[in-house]
């Protein structure tokens, strides 16, 4: 894996060991950046389920300013703490080992609120429809901000329309993008 893009473009990223964890592919993550707009001026980004951190480092390589990296895996934020050591990114990011919908909690008590939000859930794992329902909530996503969804084509995702709208859906081989944003 590597940075497509920005200030890193070109610099490698480790890939989490084993099969437990599935990396998102440069060409989907090429296509996603050309969805989502491919550079940012400014922000905060929540990866959530990081794996090696390769979707949010992406996004601060494009402009981003701060990153959130969230992963249940001991050996993801092991991947994602050499990454962001090698990439010289301690200054602008937090990782947290934790499960996905406490580490939502959590984040919803500090008043976080994020622009872009990746949620990379293990395909048909984790309910989609209830992590979004968790961002609306907590309010953990900004006015103007963009939820990026990555899962399995045959998983439903389901979402409040009075909340989110539907920018755009692709679906590459097995895999489906669906990018919302707040309403």
């Amino acid at each position: 894996m590597r940075v497509i893009a920005g200030e890193l473009r070109g610099r490698q990223i480790k890939a989490v060991p084993g099969d437990n964890t599935r990396p998102t592919t440069d060409k989907v993550k090429e296509n996603v950046f050309n969805m989502l707009g491919q550079f940012f001026d400014h922000g905060l980004v929540l990866d959530l389920f990081a794996g090696s951190g390769n979707l949010g480092i992406e996004a601060l390589s494009r402009g981003m300013d701060r990153a959130v990296f969230i992963d249940m895996n001991p050996a993801a934020i092991k991947v994602i703490k050499d990454n962001i050591t090698t990439l010289r990114l301690s200054e602008r990011v937090e990782i947290y080992r934790n499960d996905a919908f406490k580490a939502l909690g959590v984040l919803a008590k500090k008043g976080m609120q994020f622009d872009l939000i990746f949620l990379d859930p293990p395909y048909g794992k984790i309910p989609i429809t209830g992590l979004l329902e968790q961002i609306i909530i907590g309010n953990l996503l900004t006015d103007d901000g963009l939820i990026m969804c990555e899962f399995d084509v045959e998983q439903k995702v389901v979402y409040d329309e009075s909340a989110l709208r539907e920018v755009r859906r692709e679906i590459y081989g097995t895999t489906a993008i669906l990018i919302l944003a707040r309403i």
